[in-house]
């Protein structure tokens, strides 16, 4: 596996340092079986649970999600991302989520339910503070998790044009535009009262969007309609094929480059559920085990589905069948308090 200018492909984990994790890992990705192979460590920044590299893959964003909250970029020359500066404030707690965005680094402050822009020099760096903070408001049914607003997931739609955050707290997605480092909400969409919505997973068509709900188990599907950035729920599915045991608490959510299947993670049953898409229909298809405890967060890459098992403390990965879309245990490797899995 190598990117456009022929370059290895690696895969960056995130962990939570406070429980023991080493902080973000390098890992060699191999070209044909997918397999994990540690490169290197850094522990620059306290808990990096979230990584987004730059589209051209030489720069690394990390969260570092605790309650003052801050924004790390990393140089990737080699086989250690190096820091790039110092970590900058985000005026917000417990950011959980990060991307790229429009000469931006956005990010979704979950304790505090905000969104944060903090501008981006052109080489890559961080140019200092942060150019706007958007505070989210509203609550949601659920009286321990909803009492005030928790955004989750800030990312841009496929078109480029919207910034898209998904509030577990306030039960609803905001669609928003950032102009002159300014962000502003152009649509709140509604979701179910106490769903709690999670993560979203656009369609790689850009006319549909999959929100994971974490309060109840289940998967909203969505029309996008990109010209006038407006996001319609059409149905709901369940992510179990049965009432789970307890709280299951739903976590990632990934659509397939072909667009045939949606995978998502469920923490409290420590599976990966498998749907095929059939028009705006979710089909579910099956459950498979996540090859460890508390599956966080899930990535695709190449035919190979990979899980961030923070409880266990290993990265799982999975070849996927390319008729059924069932994912294959293959490996794993181990990262204490793994949380997040991306590819550069």
């Amino acid at each position: 596996m190598t990117d456009g200018d022929g370059r290895r492909q690696r895969a960056f984990i995130g962990s939570f340092t406070a429980a023991g994790g080493p902080g973000i890992v390098t890992a060699a990705v191999a070209p044909d079986s997918g397999a994990l192979t540690a490169l290197s460590s850094v522990d620059g920044v306290p808990d990096p649970s979230y990584l987004a590299p730059a589209p051209d893959g030489r720069t690394l964003y990390a969260v570092s999600e605790t309650a003052e909250g801050a924004v790390a970029a990393y140089r990737v020359t080699g086989d250690r991302p190096e820091k790039a500066g110092a970590p900058v404030p985000v005026g917000g707690n417990t950011p959980t989520h990060l991307s790229v965005f429009d000469g931006h680094v956005l990010t979704a402050n979950y304790g505090s339910g905000s969104v944060t822009a903090v501008p981006v020099r052109s080489d890559g760096t961080l140019a200092g503070a942060a150019s706007d903070v958007l505070q989210h408001k509203g609550s949601g049914p659920h009286t321990l998790r909803q009492q005030g607003p928790h955004a989750h997931q800030v990312q841009p739609d496929p078109s480029g044009r919207w910034a898209v955050s998904v509030d577990l707290g306030t039960d609803s997605v905001r669609v928003c535009t950032l102009t002159g480092g300014r962000l502003e909400v152009h649509r709140e969409i509604a979701l179910r009262p106490g769903s709690g919505p999670r993560h979203l997973a656009f369609h790689p068509d850009g006319t549909r969007a999959y929100v994971l709900n974490e309060l109840t188990p289940t998967v909203t599907v969505c029309h996008w309609d990109a010209v006038t950035g407006s996001l319609e729920p059409l149905t709901e599915r369940h992510v179990l094929p049965g009432a789970p045991t307890g709280d299951a608490y739903p976590s990632g959510i990934v659509a397939s480059p072909d667009g045939r299947f949606v995978w998502t993670a469920t923490r409290g049953e420590d599976v990966l559920s498998t749907f095929a898409v059939e028009g705006d229909e979710l089909r579910l298809i099956g459950t498979v085990p996540c090859g460890g405890h508390w599956p966080r967060a899930i990535a695709e890459s190449d035919g190979f589905l990979y899980v961030a098992n923070e409880r266990s403390g290993e990265v799982t990965w999975f070849a996927l069948d390319p008729s059924t879309g069932l994912p294959r245990y293959e490996g794993s490797l181990a990262v204490p308090a793994a949380s997040c899995v991306v590819f550069g």
